[in-house]
């Protein structure tokens, strides 16, 4: 897919707000997506010691807010800005579900390209989730039941 200047505006306003708030261990990634007729919504990830909401979830929720129920695009980008990161397994599974449509910018920043939802590669993962290993999944998609190995 051509990445279009929307698209890179989509990736300024995501760097502007990483630049501007992940500045600390509990904001650390930011993402902003877009509508079809141009709005854009942003949002940081709530990392928390039990748990936390990723920057792409917090963005859906806010369009939500808005009476938004489609989105055409969506950006993650790292801690102030350093890098454009894919959005997790999870969020990717969130997005298709709601978002089978979406549009997807990845890569490095020298070299963006837009990917579908549908698209996305599942070995994609957020900074976050790097060195972690992913839960086994079943045929039926839902996490396989544990072989009671431990880690």
């Amino acid at each position: 897919m051509e990445l279009r200047d929307t698209d890179r505006a989509l990736v300024q306003a995501a760097t502007a707000v990483a630049k501007l708030r992940c500045r600390s261990e509990h904001h650390t990634v930011a993402a902003a997506a877009r509508t079809a007729d141009g709005r854009v919504f942003t949002g940081v990830n709530v990392h928390h010691v039990t748990g936390g909401s990723c920057a792409e979830l917090i963005v859906v929720g806010t369009a939500a807010t808005q009476g938004v129920t489609g989105l055409e695009a969506i950006v993650t980008v790292a801690d102030r800005g350093r890098a454009v990161v894919a959005p997790c397994g999870r969020c990717q599974q969130v997005l298709r579900d709601h978002f089978p449509a979406l549009r997807v910018i990845i890569g490095s920043v020298e070299a963006l390209r837009v990917v579908p939802i549908g698209e996305l590669p599942r070995e994609h993962r957020s900074e976050d989730e790097q060195g972690s290993t992913p839960a086994p999944v079943s045929s039926s998609g839902l996490p396989a039941a544990p072989t009671g190995a431990t880690g």
